[in-house]
């Protein structure tokens, strides 16, 4: 796919890490974007203007069709031809896809990234804040939002937990002396999904345990890093200026401008398909099943693979729109109301 002529625009937060991975993303492939920027916690009416429930940061559209979730939207942004001065790499061989894969999992699925989080909240002031505890509680679906004594009671497990991901990079795939975790000129998607949590763990004073965790201890890791985040500023620098969006301003670029995909088909061979009787036009329900699950998108289904669910919903001011949600992580059902 070439590079898209609709524009594209991404709603975060500065401080988002989420963010970090997707800004990063775009600034190596070289793709120029135009930036919406959102409160930390609830309501975000700009994504509102756009019939958006879904709460989590950050979202990405491409003219018209809407993306959630970062591991979506990045293997959104792949499927486009890099822009200028582009410095990611692509994994090419079986075992540099597989290796990009099992990373990306590993640093979601095993709960290294979790256990940094629970690191760099001793150290927020978020913490100390009753809105931000409120907002993300409610994230959690009311779960308790980690209590300082339950933070220090598993801060021992969790400096270990976090210690042993610095010794997986620094003895296996950093030991070698290469410049990257899949051998490759650049980075490449690996190396974000690895880096983003471990330099928000950096960015927040006081949160690395450096008892434990030092460039001395792991100077491969470190030297990696730097080296992740200078070449990433530098792509960042080469994009030149973003352009800042009102909601107001970003809502009407979007909805004047055409859909990014071909409209899609619901595959009925789909045990999920075939389980709900869902039908193309439908009028269903879609949202993520581990947090934020209590915002649900309302649309008519568009269409359903392995891969996407995608639904077309009204935009406040009736336009409509399409958004994308992976299927892992994701659930669909029809809307009986």
């Amino acid at each position: 796919m070439t590079s898209s002529e609709k524009p594209i625009v991404l709603y975060y937060y500065e401080l988002s890490p989420y963010s970090k991975k997707v800004v990063w993303y775009l600034a190596l492939k070289g793709l120029k974007f135009q930036q919406c920027i959102q409160p930390r916690i609830m309501p975000r009416p700009d994504l509102s203007r756009l019939g958006v429930k879904y709460r989590r940061i950050p979202v990405l559209t491409i003219g018209r069709d809407i993306y959630l979730d970062t591991r979506h939207i990045i293997s959104k942004l792949s499927e486009l031809e890099p822009g200028k001065n582009a410095r990611l790499s692509v994994a090419t061989t079986p075992e540099q896809k597989a290796l990009q894969r099992l990373l990306q999992a590993y640093m979601i699925d095993s709960g290294l990234s979790r256990c940094i989080v629970q690191l760099i909240l001793q150290k927020t002031r978020g913490m100390m804040d009753p809105e931000f505890i409120k907002d993300r509680t409610e994230f959690m679906s009311g779960a308790s939002f980690f209590p300082p004594e339950a933070l220090e009671a598993m801060r021992p497990d969790t400096i270990r937990r976090v210690k042993d991901g610095f010794e997986f990079l620094e003895q296996t795939l950093l030991c070698d002396g290469r410049e990257w975790l899949l051998g490759t000129a650049g980075p490449t998607i690996g190396d974000i999904e690895m880096a983003w949590p471990l330099l928000w763990l950096e960015r927040v004073p006081g949160a690395r345990p450096e008892e434990c965790i030092s460039e001395a201890k792991f100077p491969k890791v470190f030297a990696w890093m730097e080296r992740f985040k200078s070449t990433a500023q530098k792509s960042l620098d080469d994009l030149g200026e973003l352009a800042t969006l009102s909601g107001e301003e970003a809502a009407k670029l979007i909805l004047s401008s055409d859909y990014h995909e071909a409209d899609g088909h619901v595959d009925e061979a789909d045990v999920l398909v075939q389980h709900q009787k869902l039908k193309k036009g439908q009028l269903v329900r879609m949202w993520p099943t581990d947090t934020g699950s209590n915002h649900k998108d309302l649309g008519e289904l568009v269409s359903v693979t392995d891969k996407e669910v995608v639904i077309e919903a009204k935009a406040e001011d009736g336009g409509l729109v399409r958004i994308h949600a992976q299927r892992h992580g994701f659930a669909v059902a029809p809307c009986e109301e």
